[in-house]
């Protein structure tokens, strides 16, 4: 089990930017656009074999010659400006049968992953992952923010369409972030990285969909950009947007009539502070939307 590195890269304090796949694929989805557009280059990777099962195995002429396990890969970027490393993962490593990580593979997997941004000198470790929260779908997604220093409160404060996750109503300063991106938030500071976890903000009954949500992505990304000072191009997420957005809209015509209506309130009475999620409202959701996405929500990065 280890990290397996194709070059060294010689890289200047660089920020690291590491994600897994969580709800709505919000996270992956926006670190994964910023390492298509950057023109990265992969230098390593981690070897999978003690985290994962394999998808396949490769058989030729009745010979099984390999198998086919998730990749989690490093890329690097030297910029202008600032260096930046990005982790991209396929799965979340668990020990158990859920969809997102718990257990001792998780905590060895975070731990290989901030032993790459020790080794370079990483300044700065940024996660990504959903908020899942009281709003409609058509609404622009807002980015909760949670930060391991209280020097970068400031910063965070003045982006715009960010709020801290502190001060979300209804969970008494505190809360939790499950899956790991997470995880890695927790374990960055407690090695004294400077870290930042950035969450788009998901509807509650979209929570469990199993497509992803770029509307959210898009958001996420505006802020990590500004963070990173990079330009990037939003086109292909806007275009993702509106295609989930007919396909969104066209499940909503479909509901019965109480469903449909409470939903459309939420577009009608647009919050001004977001919400955690009500005892009320899980339960609603429980009885009525799973049953339309057939798909429950099992876990992963819901603020609690």
């Amino acid at each position: 089990m280890g990290i397996r590195l194709l070059k060294e890269p010689v890289l200047e304090k660089p920020d690291m930017v590491a994600c897994w796949p969580g709800i709505g694929n919000i996270g992956a989805l926006a670190v994964d656009t910023l390492r298509t557009q950057i023109g990265v280059e992969e230098f390593g990777d981690i070897e999978p074999w003690d985290f994962f099962y394999p998808r396949k195995v490769i058989i030729k002429a009745g010979v099984v010659t390999d198998m086919e396990f998730p990749g989690g890969r490093f890329y690097y970027k030297k910029g202008e400006g600032r260096d930046l490393i990005i982790f991209v993962a396929e799965e979340q490593p668990t020990d158990g049968g859920r969809m997102y990580a718990e257990g001792r593979k998780a905590y060895e997997m975070g731990g290989l992953v901030l032993d790459v941004a020790e080794r370079f000198g990483c300044r700065r470790v940024y996660t990504s992952g959903a908020a899942v929260a009281l709003t409609h779908h058509a609404a622009r997604p807002r980015v909760w923010a949670v930060t391991t220093t209280e020097s970068l409160l400031q910063d965070l404060k003045s982006c715009e369409n960010t709020v801290l996750m502190s001060e979300i109503e209804g969970i008494g300063g505190g809360g939790s972030i499950t899956g790991m991106n997470g995880l890695l938030l927790g374990m960055a500071g407690r090695r004294g990285f400077e870290a930042v976890c950035l969450m788009g903000e998901i509807p509650d009954y979209l929570s469990g969909i199993p497509f992803p949500f770029p509307r959210a992505s898009k958001s996420v990304l505006e802020v990590l950009s500004r963070f990173l000072g990079l330009g990037i191009n939003y086109e292909a997420l806007d275009r993702m947007t509106a295609q989930v957005d007919g396909f969104i809209e066209s499940i909503c015509e479909s509901l019965p009539p109480p469903m449909k209506e409470r939903i459309g309130q939420r577009r009608i009475a647009r919050q001004v502070r977001p919400e955690a999620i009500t005892e009320e409202d899980a339960k609603w959701i429980k009885e009525h939307v799973d049953e339309l996405f057939k798909k429950g929500d099992t876990g992963g990065e819901r603020p609690s």
